[in-house]
């Protein structure tokens, strides 16, 4: 378990020690090829230190490495341009976020899918600019409007994963409670419910609602995000967040318990249509 930065060390470190064992290298051997000390390899790989992209292409040509996806994941998680050509845009908001949430913006933007569980308020990337505003100024205390207005900013800007190319896939579902919490009140609700319906036709979400007659499930702990890398799967990482943290869950057995929480949720989870027909009742009832 790690918090945001040292993941992405941590998963490019490991991967670069998977690829250099299949080109059949020791660690000694790859940093003669490089013309490095063999402990810069080995504080790479640990995730000990950082690397530069320069660094990585380096390592990736020394490994024979031609699989230009997975080169491209790669060189994002060093710092490069974004993988899927989305760029480090949230570096110009650095004064404003917090490490940890710029981060979970870095590995949102990398990432190939993303599924989420959201049990009180409508994720991120499908929200209106009212309804973020309304939930950032309830979250963070004290904002003043200069503030205010960044973040909301930041919140519109991370939607751009999903008109990418190719888009971010996002499986989302959603707790009855997130429909039924009046946000910002009765006329920006309707406005969200709307955007979520739309949201719900595009071919790169699949929206469900988990309703209150599901009962007790799974999800109950709390919400969660799941990324997913298609290059690799060894790269996908959970993220919980809290109320001034976010903690990242990397190892493998802890990705396929989330993964098959994620699974059963959309087993109970009403389909896509379902959901799409229930949200529509409760917005003619906002």
């Amino acid at each position: 378990m790690q918090h945001g930065p040292a993941v992405r060390r941590r998963k490019l470190g490991a991967e670069l020690r998977t690829l250099r064992g299949r080109a059949g290298l020791t660690s000694g051997e790859a940093a003669r090829l490089v013309g490095w000390h063999q402990s810069k390899v080995s504080r790479i790989e640990t995730g000990a230190s950082g690397v530069k992209p320069a660094d990585v292409r380096l390592l990736l040509d020394a490994y024979g490495v031609d699989d230009a996806q997975l080169r491209d994941l790669l060189l994002a998680l060093a710092g490069s341009g974004g993988a899927h050509g989305r760029d480090h845009w949230w570096h110009a908001y650095k004064g404003v976020l917090p490490p940890t949430y710029r981060d979970f913006i870095s590995l949102e933007s990398q990432a190939g899918a993303m599924r989420t569980l959201e049990t009180s308020v409508v994720p991120g990337l499908l929200q209106t600019p009212e309804y973020a505003r309304a939930v950032t100024r309830a979250a963070v205390e004290g904002l003043d409007e200069d503030r205010l207005d960044a973040l909301v900013e930041v919140r519109l800007a991370r939607q751009d994963v999903l008109r990418s190319h190719p888009p971010l896939v996002l499986s989302a579902v959603l707790d009855e409670a997130v429909l039924r919490r009046e946000v910002g009140g009765p006329e920006v609700m309707a406005r969200q419910l709307e955007r979520l319906m739309d949201a719900a036709r595009l071919p790169q979400v699949r929206l469900q609602v988990l309703p209150f007659a599901a009962g007790a499930h799974i999800g109950i702990t709390g919400p969660f995000v799941i990324f997913s890398f298609s290059s690799t799967s060894d790269l996908d990482v959970v993220v919980l967040d809290h109320l001034t943290s976010s903690l990242y869950l990397e190892r493998k057995e802890d990705v396929e318990a989330y993964t098959e929480a994620f699974n059963a949720l959309q087993f109970y989870a009403l389909s896509p249509k379902e959901s799409l027909d229930y949200i529509a009742v409760i917005g003619d009832g906002v």
